[in-house]
């Protein structure tokens, strides 16, 4: 079973996200990696004169490397930007936004978790026009992931095994409204948030976290416990996605895990304390609601 690291959801400055990647070239267990403005394309242009250093050493270090795309495109601006990214030769996109399919004629691409993969046809359209890794949306049960996965042998299936879970993108930015700003003039202020800015209820419960323009859970996926169901599955890529916490550590923590050589109760109780006091989820794989953690442990027998 393979590991991808996804992009960097949150804003860190130019010099920690370069770093991190440095980082995990160097370090950490992972066969690929993906770069690149996913969120905001106002961050974009803080990356732009590191992205072709970090590729590099990501590339070195035997990284496969996948470009993200936005996840919402409706700017003329980002449209350009997206029609360049589809253009570039070379390069292995990963597609967030449907409307990047009309510009890549067919070439190899990667489907990134943003996209309403559901049922087995979908991922067969998608496979069809080149898709050849389909990162299935973190809200999928398990009887789902497996459907498609038995339906599509030809065609990699990843799920998102941990972080903090995507739940919606819209037009607007919460952060800057939060912080009394217009969009157009946000000042960035979610760069003060380096694993997103929580919502809490009012009774003090979390509830939410808003990362710019997007919306996300409180609790942080962890699929470390289901592994030996998801290989049953046919699951061939478990995905890690960034949080403000040492990642090279939980991608060793997936790989043990992964490889057989880590018991479930050990790698939860380790990944607890890499990432503190955060409340670990597996819901929406149990099919129960997405912020629990099912029980019981699954034993690969």
């Amino acid at each position: 079973m393979q590991l991808t690291l996804g992009p960097v959801l949150y804003h860190w400055s130019p010099e920690r996200w370069r770093d991190f990647h440095y980082r995990i070239a160097d370090e950490a267990p992972v066969d690929t990696v993906v770069v690149g403005e996913a969120v905001c394309s106002k961050r974009a242009p803080f990356k732009q004169d590191l992205l072709s250093g970090v590729v590099e050493r990501l590339e070195d270090a035997g990284k496969q490397v996948v470009h993200a795309s936005l996840i919402l495109v409706s700017l003329a601006r980002e449209r350009r930007q997206t029609r360049e990214l589809m253009a570039a030769e070379g390069v292995m996109v990963e597609v967030n936004d449907l409307t990047c399919l009309a510009t890549l004629a067919n070439r190899p691409h990667v489907i990134g978790p943003f996209i309403n993969v559901y049922n087995e046809a979908t991922a067969r359209f998608l496979a069809a026009r080149g898709a050849r890794c389909i990162c299935l949306p973190p809200e999928l049960p398990l009887a789902a992931v497996e459907t498609i996965a038995a339906a599509l042998p030809g065609t990699e299936i990843e799920v998102f095994a941990f972080g903090k879970v995507p739940l919606a993108i819209s037009a607007r930015c919460y952060h800057a409204r939060a912080h009394n700003l217009a969009k157009d003039n946000c000042r960035f202020v979610c760069e003060q948030d380096a694993d997103g800015m929580p919502v809490r209820t009012l009774d003090d419960a979390g509830f939410l976290s808003v990362n710019g323009v997007q919306t996300m859970s409180h609790s942080c996926a962890s699929l470390l416990r289901d592994i030996p169901m998801l290989r049953r599955a046919g699951v061939a890529s478990l995905r890690l996605s960034p949080q403000d916490c040492d990642m090279v550590a939980v991608a060793k923590l997936f790989r043990e895990a992964a490889d057989g050589h880590l018991e479930a109760r050990e790698a939860e109780e380790r990944l607890a304390g890499i990432y503190p006091d955060v409340p670990f989820a597996n819901g929406f794989l149990h099919g129960i609601p997405g912020h629990r953690l099912a029980e019981p442990f699954i034993s690969d027998v």
